[in-house]
Order: C-alpha cells, then structure tokens, then sequence
C-alpha cells in the first residue's frame, strides 16, 4: 500500500494522485517533455502506487552498482528525520534541481509529499534564474550546479536565497568549499546513499559550526569494519549497512571520509564505474588502458583515460570514444603512460599519475 498522501503539491498547485496517473500516461509519450519532467512524473506515478516500494539504482557505494527495491517505509523514514532536523514546516518551498532517476531527487519528492509542502521544479542543467527573486526553504545541488551559479554575476545572493542548501554526489573542492563558507545561509555537505534512502549525515560548509566531520542525523549511528569501512546502523534496518569508504571515527555520531576503498569515480555528481566504461572501450583501443580520475575544481573528479606505451595522434580515437559513450561518461583527457603499475599479482594499480 502507498505510504503517502494522496496529493502533491507541485510549483503551487495541488494534484491529486489521481491526476497524477491520468498525466504520467500523456507525458511519457509527449516528446516535448524533458527528460527530468518525465522522469519526475514516473517517480510520482510509483509514490502513489499501492506497491510497498520503488525500484531505484544504486551508486556502487557498498557494492557493485544494481537495481534494488527499497521500501517506501524506509524513504517515508528518512523524510521525516530530514523534516524534523531542518526544522520545516507545511507549505514550505522545496527546490527540485536533480533529476528523479536519482535517489537525491526522489527523495525531494517524496519530502514534499509527507511533510506537504510546495514542490518547486526547475531544469537541473538550467541557470537558476528562479532563485534570483524567489526564496526557497530547502534545496540540493550536486557541486557542479553551485559552481556554476556562482560562477554568475549574482550566484553569491542567488544561493543565499535557499535557507537551507545541501550538497551531495561528488566531492566538493577546496576552493569551491572556501566560496561556499562565505555565504550567510546555511550550507551543509551530505553523506548518504541510495540504499539510506539519501543522506544519513551532514557536514556544515558555512557558518560558526563549519567542521571537516559528518555528523548523524538521530537514530543513527557508525561504526568501522575491520578494514576501517564505514558501516551505518539505523533503526529501520535489520543489519548495519557496509560501505566501502574508508573512514576515521570521532565517535559513533561523528566521523570523517578518508577515501574510497573501491575504484568507483564521482565526476559531477556521477558515479562511475571504471570497469564499466572500459568494457566499452575494449574493442577501440588496442593497448592496455584504464579509465581513473584526476581532482577537478568544477567536477570534483574528471575522467581521464591512460594508455599505457607510446603517445599517438588521438583523433580518430577520439570520435570512436564520443560515438561508443554517453557524454558524461567521455574522458576529460588522454593520459599515455611508458608502463602501467601493478600489484604483486599484475593488476594494474589505478591510481592516475
């Protein structure tokens, strides 16, 4: 059964769930419709369904990437602690600026519905320009968007102009962290996944509290594993959550991400898995080659690829690479490298140079 109410209330207007299962039908199949508003409109159509969850992909944070059934109990859990530690209220203003296809923007969704309040949807890859004149209560970028608005003449006020602002999805760098210190509303740096239905904890960017630790929403807490991977206890799980970031401890409310133990990439709030792109790539490139990553003031990650022998014109590679990938999935850059290295047991060790 759904465990919502039977309306969302969407850039000001009520629907009805109702509504919402005659439009999603006309939508999908109007190729006028963006991509995220069609995603959106599929997302609503699964919240107010009588099944117990909804299908959504997981990022690769404990795991292999994959399709899973997380509860709607679950993510009607995590609303309400998001509602509860922010402080909103009914009718208040959430700001829709990632696509629903992730779990950051499902969850604004669902958010909305429990704690009904006002839905405002706006393009993920647009300029914001509603920010210029209208305050929300509560949004979620991913880096690349806050880097970009305050790349803008006004981005500084236009950011200012949500209450509450997180960020999530990729690392954020240390100049673009420093620019978001300076700013008088409240900034915070989530920690979460899609199996937590979202953040589980947050470090605050701005103001007197700005810290370099997560700290747990309540009802949650952290432990380590025995090779110092963070694992999450909540009280909706049966069994603590493994993760494969590795992490130092402040306590079981409060810790700090010291890396990854696994391969995966976050580029512009993307998680990548290098083995799938390379797979992709086995049958353009003869040489031995892997796709890593290098620290980018815009993305947080930028893809790289590194061939391992001699350099070589890479033109023509080049157009194989745009025809073979998805633009978000292309390498920034061409690394060639004399000889790659390796383990004792000749994996190749995939750090970028």
């Amino acid at each position: 059964m759904t465990m919502y109410t039977n309306h969302i209330t969407l850039n000001g207007k009520q629907i009805s769930s109702a509504e919402i299962f005659c439009q999603t039908a006309e939508l999908t199949r109007n190729p006028a419709i963006s991509d995220w508003e069609r995603e959106l409109y599929l997302f609503l159509n699964e919240c107010f369904s009588d099944s117990d969850f909804v299908l959504a992909q997981t990022s690769g944070s404990t795991g292999e990437p994959k399709q899973i059934k997380l509860p709607k109990s679950v993510m009607k859990k995590s609303a309400e602690r998001t509602i509860e530690y922010f402080g909103l209220k009914k009718n208040d203003r959430l700001l829709l600026s990632l696509p629903c296809r992730y779990i950051a923007g499902k969850m604004m969704v669902v958010r909305a519905i429990i704690g009904q309040m006002n839905l405002i949807t706006v393009d993920p890859a647009g300029d914001f320009e509603i920010l210029a004149t209208e305050k929300i209560d509560f949004g979620a970028m991913v880096p690349n968007q806050v880097f970009n608005i305050l790349d803008q003449l006004s981005g500084k006020e236009k950011l200012q102009n949500v209450r509450n602002l997180l960020i999530g999805g990729s690392a954020i760098s240390t100049g673009l962290e420093s620019k978001i210190s300076t700013l008088l509303s409240r900034v915070v740096s989530t920690y979460g996944m899609t199996e937590t239905a979202s953040h589980i904890a947050i470090r605050e960017l701005s103001g007197e509290q700005k810290s370099d630790y997560y700290h747990c929403l309540p009802e949650i807490s952290v432990s380590l594993n025995e090779l110092d991977c963070l694992q999450i206890h909540l009280p909706e799980l049966a069994e603590p959550l493994q993760t494969n970031d590795l992490a130092e401890l402040q306590s079981d409310k409060s810790f700090r991400i010291l890396g990854r133990a696994d391969s995966v990439i976050i580029s512009g709030g993307i998680k990548h898995s290098p083995e799938a792109i390379e797979k992709k790539l086995e049958n353009i490139i003869r040489q031995r080659f892997i796709i890593s990553g290098l620290p980018d003031e815009k993305l947080g990650k930028k893809l790289v690829l590194i061939i391992e022998g001699k350099p070589f014109d890479t033109n023509i590679l080049e157009q194989k690479i745009a025809a073979d990938l998805q633009p978000f999935e292309q390498p920034k850059i061409i690394i060639f490298l004399n000889k790659f290295q390796e383990t004792t047991s000749g994996k190749i060790i995939r750090e970028a140079p």
